[in-house]
């Protein structure tokens, strides 16, 4: 997916890059599958601001994404690929054979009038949805279940995918782009080929109205704050601030969040590879 580069006729325009959108066919939802979508702007029932840096940005609508893809056995047909103002990657519109349409995550490569399918006699194809334990070792796969039945919830934004390594017994090995080696119900759907979008990660919004567009209110570093306002406050001139943390004074950097007895745990085969210790 080729990004778009401005020529510099103004100073945001120098450094911005952005998605060329040469996969999206058109701009106009299925009214059907959208809902309203309401914005905070931070706020809380009682109007008391809970959470800084949100606010404004476009109006939206939210597009109802098809995550269980529990529909087996009928083909559909791809309609369209949209762009989707909620998540990094595209998103396709199918009509299947009974009539009804549904959006799903476009995985990259997926075309208009491409039939895909889903279930037991789905052949590991693109766009084709599966149970693991049907689908050959080394395939990459996306939008994976955790849970069966459950719906997609890992390999879901723009260009992330995971590796059938290896099955045994009722469980099945999946290797993550991060180095995490994760076993999975063998009786979990999951769909084949990577994500759209994987050029997203090379966008560059070039000015700070940009991330106004998106409803993203302008950061203070903590490092220029005074002490009553954060921990990392105060000091003399540039002073560093000390070690990196929240506003609460809990670690922002390095310290491990992860609860020790958390039971999906013992699915974990080996972590993903980091510098801390």
């Amino acid at each position: 997916m080729p990004v778009k580069k401005y020529n510099p006729i103004t100073p945001a325009l120098r450094t911005r890059v952005t998605n060329s959108y040469k996969e999206i066919t058109t701009n106009v939802p299925e009214k059907t599958l959208v809902e309203k979508l309401s914005h905070s702007g931070g706020r809380n029932h009682a109007g008391k601001m809970t959470m800084r840096q949100i606010g404004g940005g476009n109006k939206g609508q939210y597009r109802i994404i098809d995550f269980k893809r529990n529909k087996d056995g009928i083909p559909a047909t791809v309609k369209t690929i949209e762009y989707d103002p909620n998540r990094s990657a595209f998103i396709a519109l199918v009509s299947y054979a009974d009539g009804e349409k549904r959006y799903i995550i476009a995985p990259n490569g997926l075309k208009v009038g491409d039939s895909i399918i889903s279930g037991e006699g789905a052949t590991p194809e693109i766009g084709n949805t599966m149970l693991l334990k049907d689908v050959p070792l080394g395939v990459q796969v996306c939008c994976i279940e955790m849970q069966p039945g459950k719906g997609a919830a890992i390999a879901r934004s723009a260009g992330t995918y995971a590796t059938l390594s290896g099955k045994e017994g009722k469980y099945a090995s999946l290797k993550m782009p991060s180095g995490e080696v994760r076993r999975i119900l063998l009786t979990c759907r999951v769909t084949i080929g990577v994500v759209s979008n994987p050029d997203h990660s090379l966008q560059v919004m070039g000015k700070a109205g940009a991330n106004r567009w998106k409803g993203r209110r302008p950061r203070v570093r903590p490092v220029v704050m005074n002490p009553v306002d954060h921990p990392m406050g105060g000091g003399e001139g540039r002073a560093s601030g000390g070690h990196p943390r929240s506003r609460k004074g809990f670690p922002a950097k390095g310290a491990k969040t992860r609860d020790k007895s958390k039971s999906s745990n013992r699915l974990i085969i080996s972590r993903r590879k980091t510098t801390n210790k």
